[in-house]
């Protein structure tokens, strides 16, 4: 007959109630770390405007999570993609001098800069779906329209019932040829919205000269919480 021992049973028991314990409070991190970052893949587009000139945007996705402020009304987006303009045809100019975007209505949030330009960023909507129809509004300046800045990590504070233009990066083209913006984890947080909010890409092409022209991609719309 083997012998048992209370003291050696209750540690065993002991021992296997730490691992459970362990492997319980694991399983609550790992879930809660999957939680707390959610990433939204994005679909390619391309769209042919005047003069010939196209723009493709590929490896877009999202990855969005809570903001750090905690206060029901924030949240962090970090983008990443790739916009690709090919122009045939563009005046031989020089860059500037540069006035950057402007919240005037109908502007697609453009700025004068001198110079052919591809620039891209996101539009950023607080309770309002960004469908067609609304990007139509927030262009006849039915909406709130301004830009939140250029470059680095972007704040942008977005009340109920507005929409706010964020300018990723942007290029000049001085000649014709193939003109790329690659950006990676660019940073933007939203602040203010208490609601739902939408963001999705845009990217423009203006081509100045005697035959002004603009063309611009847009992106599927995503919801950011």
């Amino acid at each position: 007959m083997v012998g048992y021992s209370a003291k050696a049973g209750i540690k065993a028991l002991s021992s296997a109630s730490s691992l459970a314990l362990c492997g319980l409070l694991a399983g609550t991190l790992t879930a809660g770390s999957a939680a707390a970052d959610t990433l939204v893949p994005l679909p390619d587009g391309q769209h042919q405007g005047a003069h010939d000139v196209t723009l493709i945007r590929t490896g877009e996705h999202a990855m969005i999570s809570p903001s750090l402020a905690a206060n029901g009304a924030g949240r962090v987006v970090w983008m990443t993609g790739t916009v690709v303009a090919e122009i045939p045809d563009t005046p031989e100019t020089e860059p500037g001098p540069h006035n950057f975007p402007t919240d005037n209505p109908g502007t697609n949030n453009s700025s004068t800069h001198g110079s052919s330009q591809l620039s891209t960023g996101y539009i950023v909507g607080c309770q309002v779906a960004l469908g067609e129809d609304a990007v139509s509004l927030g262009l006849s300046g039915s909406v709130n329209l301004s830009s939140a800045g250029i470059g680095g990590a972007l704040g942008v504070q977005v009340s109920p019932g507005e929409v706010k233009f964020v300018q990723i990066d942007y290029k000049d083209i001085t000649t014709p040829g193939t003109y790329a913006v690659e950006y990676q984890d660019a940073e933007i947080e939203i602040q203010g919205c208490g609601g739902f909010a939408q963001a999705r890409a845009y990217s423009v092409v203006e081509i100045v000269g005697d035959h002004y022209s603009k063309t611009t991609l847009y992106g599927a719309p995503f919801s950011i919480g």
